[in-house]
C-alpha cells in the first residue's frame, strides 16, 4: 500500500512497488485521462506533472513518488474553467484523433506555467521540452495553439 497526492488529494493504492505510475494511475486511482502509448518513456501519451514537471508516467514507480504533488490532466479544468492551453488547443483546433492530447496538454501547461515566471521560453527550448509524439501529425497546429496559450497565460 502506498499513498500518492494525485490532483491535491491523498489516494491510498494498493499496488507493488514497482508498479509503473501510469498503472496506478489509470487502474488504481481510476484517472484515465493520462493514455498508455509505448511504454517506454518515448512517445509522451503518458506525460503527468510531477512537482510541476512533466514526466512521462510509464516509466517511473510509482512507490518512488511518494509526498511528491501528481497532476493529472483530470485536475486542470477540475472548477469547470480550461486552463490557458486547454482553451488555445479548443480555439485552434489542435486534435485529430485526440489519444495524445493529454500528454500534449500537459506537457505544455508545464511550459506556460514556466513561463510566467521566466519568460517565454525560445523555439530551441520549446522544441526540447515538447517532445511528444502525436501520429496524426497534428504538429502544425501545435506551435500555434502553444503561442495562443502563452498569450492567454499573460492575459490572465
Amino acid at each position: 500500500m502506498i499513498t500518492l497526492n494525485i490532483n491535491g488529494t491523498p489516494v491510498n493504492l494498493d499496488v507493488e512497488a514497482d508498479t509503473p505510475l501510469l498503472w496506478a494511475i489509470r487502474e488504481e486511482a481510476n484517472l484515465t485521462g493520462t493514455k498508455f502509448g509505448c511504454g517506454i518513456g518515448q512517445c509522451g501519451a503518458c506525460t503527468v506533472l510531477v512537482d510541476g514537471n512533466p514526466m512521462h508516467s510509464c516509466s517511473v514507480p510509482a512507490s518512488a513518488l511518494q509526498g511528491m504533488h501528481i497532476e493529472t490532466i483530470e485536475s486542470l479544468a477540475a472548477d469547470g474553467t480550461l486552463n490557458a492551453v486547454q482553451q488555445a488547443w479548443l480555439e485552434l483546433d489542435v486534435p485529430q484523433c485526440g489519444y495524445c492530447q493529454s500528454g500534449l496538454i500537459m506537457a505544455a501547461t508545464a511550459l506556460v506555467r514556466n513561463a510566467k515566471t521566466g519568460g517565454k521560453p525560445s523555439q530551441e527550448v520549446l522544441e526540447q521540452q515538447l517532445n511528444n509524439i502525436c501520429r496524426c501529425g497534428t504538429y502544425n497546429r501545435i506551435r500555434p495553439a502553444l503561442d495562443r496559450a502563452f498569450d492567454l497565460a499573460y492575459e490572465a
